[in-house]
């Protein structure tokens, strides 16, 4: 930490309020309860209290906020996606992030750096063309471009990606960003925090009570709560509570795991993205390069990462940028990735009356932050799905009516 910083934070003249306020012990009883302190669970405790004025709030977190997927993932943010349901739920994300540092008066280095998904065959160049139709016909600027184009704005790429993989084209998605990922938790955690929702860290949920079909409270590691309302929103922890409840879903969980690299100086402005090479790859406003790959291709409910997944990754990144070599990998993790069938959310409500799922995120939740608390605050409050998620709803599966966004993937799984 430079000198001057640490200074300032130590000096008098420069009070700074505490982000969150620490509660000594939970209350009998809260009109919502959500768990998971996550961006989703945070997002939608936020909108609860300033669009909706319900404040008697309380959200659990057996760890700390932002700690699961939210702190885990590489920040992409886009609405390029493949169904008429996927494109107009995450345009309107892209919307809502437009405006959150403001909203937060908290700067989350929202930064626009357009998103080009690499197409190396025929084939995933139809695919690309399918969705910039359908992104254009709900006015999400997406458009098919040459191998040229990629080059222009990406100078030091290989457009033969090591004479094995060359590049026919890509989706340019023009409001593809980036954004801190743990900004955007602190941002809705204070935001909710300050007009009076209680959160709660290192408190485990043991069991939610139900009785004749309906929740009537949930026990934590910290006593009971009463409550006819709760929200799961915990990723990867999804089947723990769900058993809890006795609700089935598809849920699977694979670890996905995401590096970066030591700074360098900045050469990479917008995100690339291989569908083929399963890889991808932004460069942060530290110089950080950030990259990702495909899920593990085996079910773990863990966060451990490997020397595999590092091996992989700059094997298949060197073919794309073979002067990274001698760049240093500073640190890599994993988080627990919440995947469903047709690689879309289930989100709503579910058979047990009063509790509501916001899960089945997989690889794509980070970019659904802001429309997930929205939309999700809307359905507690009203007991019926927002319009925006009524196609991600939990009985789809029983119904045969899948949502298919696997083509939208951000790399093959």
């Amino acid at each position: 930490m430079p000198w001057r910083l640490l200074r300032f934070a130590l000096n008098r003249k420069h009070p700074e309020p505490r982000m969150f306020t620490t509660h000594d012990k939970l209350k009998s009883s809260y009109d919502v309860v959500i768990i998971g302190a996550g961006g989703h669970g945070l997002a939608a405790a936020y909108y609860l209290a300033t669009e909706h004025g319900i404040k008697n709030v309380c959200v659990l977190e057996k760890g700390y906020i932002g700690g699961g997927n939210t702190g885990r993932n590489t920040t992409i943010i886009r609405s390029n996606y493949l169904t008429p349901e996927g494109v107009k739920f995450y345009d309107e994300s892209v919307n809502l992030w437009q405006d959150l540092s403001r909203d937060f008066d908290l700067n989350l280095f929202y930064a626009n750096r357009g998103h080009f998904t690499l197409a190396h065959t025929d084939s995933a160049l139809r695919t690309m063309r399918w969705r910039a139709e359908v992104n254009k016909h709900y006015g999400v600027d997406s458009e098919v471009v040459g191998p040229e184009a990629v080059k222009e704005a990406a100078p030091m790429i290989d457009l033969s990606c090591a004479g094995h993989s060359p590049i026919l084209g890509a989706l340019y998605h023009a409001p593809g960003s980036v954004a801190r990922h743990d900004a955007v938790a602190w941002g809705y955690g204070r935001g909710a925090d300050q007009r009076g929702v209680e959160i709660h860290q290192q408190t485990e949920v043991l069991g939610i009570d139900v009785q004749g079909g309906k929740v009537k409270g949930v026990s934590t590691s910290r006593g009971y709560i009463s409550t006819n309302k709760v929200l799961c929103a915990v990723a990867g922890s999804t089947p723990r509570i769900l058993k809890m409840v006795d609700v089935r879903t598809p849920i699977y969980i694979h670890p996905l795991q995401a590096m970066v690299s030591e700074p360098v100086k900045p050469w990479l402005d917008p995100i690339l993205v291989s569908g083929s090479l399963h890889v991808y790859i932004s460069q942060s406003a530290r110089g950080e390069l950030v990259m990702g790959a495909s899920l593990d291709p085996y079910e773990l409910h863990a966060t451990r990462s490997t020397l595999d997944f590092v091996e992989g990754l700059t094997s298949h990144m060197l073919d794309m940028f073979p002067f990274m070599s001698n760049v240093k990998v500073m640190r890599q993790w994993a988080g627990m990735a919440d995947m469903t069938p047709d690689f879309a959310p289930i989100m709503g409500k579910t058979p047990v009356e009063g509790f509501y799922l916001d899960s089945g995120w997989g690889t794509w939740g980070f970019k659904a932050t802001p429309v997930c608390g929205k939309t999700m605050a809307h359905t507690l409050v009203n007991d019926t799905p927002h319009p925006l998620i009524t196609g991600f709803s939990l009985d789809r599966f029983s119904n045969y009516a899948l949502t298919g966004e696997k083509g939208a993937a951000s790399v093959g799984h």
